[in-house]
């Protein structure tokens, strides 16, 4: 199925899906060489936005926590890329210490830990869980919504090595986003790989560093194409260090706000677009509780009543003072029975495993859609994304589509990459 798109279906969005289609070769031949010189993250999801006149990531994560909402047909894929992963890093592997967030009490995340286990099962691996949390001393089962259990053991660490009670691995899998620091048992393990690495966690990652290197990856592919990087790119730039409750940090946020909405205006009026733009205002690290704020006019921040109706603003006034971004805000105008809809990739290694859609029937297209309401749709990627269909009329087919939305997600993939050789502590600095 191809989801519905309310704008017109001969926008700039189905003259690139032809664009990338018609390239195919070169572009999986440009993304065969980026790899040769570049090391994928392990795994990673990619939230896109479609605008009918572009196509752009908004959020790249690194600890991807839905793998619950890929479905079984999908899942020979995982196993495939996952053997892939490992056989790169531990041929040898034979167990797997996979490290899951404190949420045992959200039956949706156990059930994310639950395809975890059995997509490194599948890929030949003894796989356990190690929890983070403390107050765990011994074994303890917790009930999944399908009648079976996951078990999390007190994580031990000895010599240098990190397991469980007879459990030594070769290999550590965070599925945890260390958004509250780096704890002191995961740092300096002895001849364990560990990954995600800790630099990728939120406490040390800037999405404005992860901006910077999807735009250069942007830069690139554009011009591979022959086109505009816009058409895939969301403008962003520094929003400064902003507490808008006190009101401190606002005139640096407002210029840079006035200063993106005029280079957004001027690409409406290159492409013809009459809708009105916003940028959105984010975190530029995983801080939770700072949602994102929505402004469409730069003076609706000077204004303390205006400021008070910006969508998003109750959970950004609490957040106290934080170093902010401004992006340019992509509407969605894809719908799932006529829910707004955004479409959300997955990847574990260089490879695309499957996707989704996140809908939200109470969410506008300019709005977040990962919020208390959402629900998803696995279904619109049934079709393999992997055997796009050449010829066809652009917009009418689901694996065109899919594989579209494919190249994106891993540029977006691409860009981590080049971001966390970019932060990464122990990397070689040669003059």
């Amino acid at each position: 199925m191809v989801p519905h798109l309310i704008t017109a279906l001969t926008g700039p969005i189905n003259e690139l899906e032809a664009r990338v289609l018609d390239s195919m070769p070169a572009i999986e031949r440009w993304f065969r060489l980026e790899w040769m010189e570049h090391t994928p993250p392990f795994y990673s999801s990619v939230d896109l936005r479609n605008a009918g006149f572009k196509l752009a990531p908004v959020d790249t994560s690194l600890f991807p926590a839905s793998f619950n909402n890929l479905t079984p047909e999908m899942l020979p894929l995982a196993v495939q890329a996952a053997m892939a992963a490992i056989e790169k890093i531990c041929p040898e592997a034979k167990n797997l210490l996979l490290v899951p967030a404190a949420q045992t009490n959200n039956s949706f995340y156990l059930s994310n830990l639950q395809q975890l286990v059995r997509v490194f099962t599948q890929a030949g691996l003894n796989v356990r869980l190690g929890t983070l949390d403390e107050a765990v001393e011994a074994p303890r089962p917790v009930a999944l919504p399908d009648g079976s259990e996951l078990v999390f053991e007190p994580l031990l660490r000895n010599r240098g090595r990190l397991g469980l009670k007879d459990f030594d691995p070769c290999t550590i899998l965070l599925n945890h986003e260390l958004s509250a620091g780096v704890p002191r048992i995961l740092q300096h393990l002895h001849e364990q790989y560990l990954l995600p690495p800790l630099h990728a966690g939120w406490s040390v990652r800037r999405k404005s560093r992860h901006c910077q290197s999807y735009e250069e990856v942007a830069k690139k592919f554009a011009k591979l194409l022959g086109m505009d990087p816009w058409l895939i790119h969301p403008i962003t730039g520094p929003g400064g260090t902003v507490d808008l409750a006190a009101g401190s940090g606002l005139d640096a946020l407002q210029t840079q706000v006035d200063a993106l909405l005029a280079k957004v205006r001027r690409k409406y009026k290159e492409y013809g677009i009459g809708e009105k733009p916003f940028v959105v205002v984010k975190a530029d690290g995983g801080i939770h509780g700072f949602g994102p704020l929505i402004v469409r006019d730069a003076r609706d921040l000077a204004d303390p009543a205006r400021r008070g109706r910006l969508q998003g603003n109750g959970e950004a006034m609490a957040a106290g003072a934080l170093p902010l971004i401004v992006q340019e805000g992509v509407p969605t105008y894809e719908r799932v029975n006529d829910a707004v809809a955004e479409p959300v990739v997955y990847m574990i290694d260089r490879y695309v495993v499957g996707g989704f859609y996140r809908i939200h029937a109470e969410r506008g297209v300019d709005e977040s859609l990962e919020a208390p309401g959402a629900s998803y749709v696995p279904l619109a990627f049934a079709e393999s994304h992997h055997l796009p269909r050449r010829g066809e009329k652009p917009g009418a087919s689901a694996p065109n589509r899919f594989y579209m939305y494919g190249v994106i997600g891993r540029l977006a993939m691409l860009a981590a990459s080049y971001e966390l050789e970019a932060t990464d502590p122990d990397a070689e600095v040669y003059d």
